[in-house]
């Protein structure tokens, strides 16, 4: 069903912008936690290079990524149904005050409820703004506009680690500080002028969450979306969030931060989101450019499991850089999401897709337990790396191509 047209607005609009800020403070929150794990565990009174530290690192980290899948529906069905402005001011204002609070806390319970709720938090506002960007730019415009959100928006990891360096809490202060100065900037944001039309028609049904299952086509092209951004998260959450302990694993000649790990693997999501935003619009396919960046990313998750064996840290790092570059489809991955769902459903879908592809870490972390119990820490994690880019490759592969596609129409 064709919705009205609406008016579009240029690539450097105040909803670019904002979204782009907003998506730097989201993961300087979101990725905080991987690089303050050890100091604050440690200060918590778990002794570091322990199976208790490995452990209860995973459980903090499914605490946040828990909370980030109930927030993706919340936020999605919010953002269909009120509006994507309202998300953005909400969703931000939680987890800046749950990331003030984590500067307080003083057990690990307390930690991991604090988690939880800014994960509830950190769910809104990628989608949300992908989405305003999507629907304020043209189509020959969007592609590039989310690529600037992304770009700059996984930067904010790397600040997170240099503010990590004046002790992790006053990282979390600094980070629920940045988020309420960036509600300021919320009042020169117009609502999406798409949203806006469909919102006027009240026979049209917004956000309704079901119906993505309701439909088998439509199931089986959400299904698709969502397998599409795992192997980041198998990437992220696994793989660079335990350096440390992969780094021993692998027989690395010096100790590994993970806090380095992380800062290096997304210094390279900047270059990975950069490139996979313009080879997409250079190439006029969303398909082929995921398509070539599983496959560079299958080959890093091999060099890093296998390539660098009694290796220097530097050469580590090194590697963590080259696959954060490896996995810089992730801008590409939610964009494809925004642009495969009509307007009456693109909010949900685009805030749960990025936050349930987050939050298969849930899943991943019991999944490589079972296999590197029964394979080896190395050899687990290689089988498990390998579905997920396995099934993520196919999903692309049985997706309908989406660039230049009109999004101006609503799903009945």
């Amino acid at each position: 069903m064709q919705a009205s047209s609406s008016g579009k607005t240029g690539l450097f609009s105040a909803a670019v912008i904002v979204a782009a800020l907003g998506y730097f403070v989201d993961i300087y929150d979101l990725i905080l936690f991987s690089i303050v794990r050890v100091q604050s565990l440690t200060e918590l009174g778990v002794a570091p290079g322990t199976p208790e530290m490995t452990n209860q690192g995973l459980f903090l980290i499914n605490m946040q990524m828990g909370g980030m899948l109930l927030g993706g529906i919340l936020w999605g069905i919010l953002g269909d149904k009120r509006g994507r402005l309202s998300v953005l001011f909400g969703s931000i204002l939680l987890y800046s005050l749950a990331n003030i609070a984590n500067g307080f806390v003083t057990t690990i319970d307390q930690y991991a409820w604090l988690r939880l709720i800014a994960g509830i938090g950190l769910a809104g506002e990628l989608g949300a703004g992908i989405t305003l960007v999507s629907e304020s730019l043209s189509k020959e415009q969007r592609g590039y506009g989310t690529m600037i959100v992304a770009t700059v928006g996984v930067s904010g990891a790397m600040l997170g680690y240099w503010v990590a360096k004046f002790g992790w809490r006053p990282a979390y202060f600094v980070g629920g500080g940045l988020g309420l100065a960036l509600l300021v900037l919320r009042v020169s944001v117009f609502e999406s002028g798409m949203f806006q039309q469909v919102q006027a028609q009240t026979e049209v049904v917004r956000g309704n969450f079901l119906s993505l299952f309701t439909n088998p086509a439509r199931l089986g092209k959400y299904l698709r979306v969502l397998l599409i951004g795992v192997p980041l998260w198998f990437v992220v959450g696994i793989l660079v969030t335990l350096a440390p302990e992969f780094g021993k694993a692998l027989g690395i000649s010096g100790n590994v931060e993970a806090g380095l790990a992380v800062f290096w693997c997304y210094f390279g999501l900047v270059f990975g989101d950069f490139a996979s935003g313009a080879l997409s619009q250079l190439w006029h396919s969303r398909n082929k450019a995921l398509k070539v960046f599983l496959g560079f990313c299958a080959t890093l998750v091999g060099v890093y499991l296998f390539g660098v064996k009694g290796a220097t840290p530097t050469v580590f790092y090194a590697v963590c850089f080259v696959l954060g570059v490896s996995v810089g489809f992730w801008a590409l991955f939610v964009t494809v999401a925004a642009e495969q769902f009509g307007t009456n459903l693109r909010a949900t879908v685009a805030t749960t897709a990025p936050n349930f592809a987050r939050g298969a870490v849930v899943g991943l972390v019991p999944a490589f337990k079972a296999l590197s119990g029964a394979l080896g820490f190395i050899p687990g994690a290689a089988v498990l790396g390998g579905l997920t880019l396995v099934v993520a490759f196919w999903a692309v592969s049985t997706l309908p191509e989406s660039y230049g596609k009109d999004l101006d129409y609503v799903e009945e």
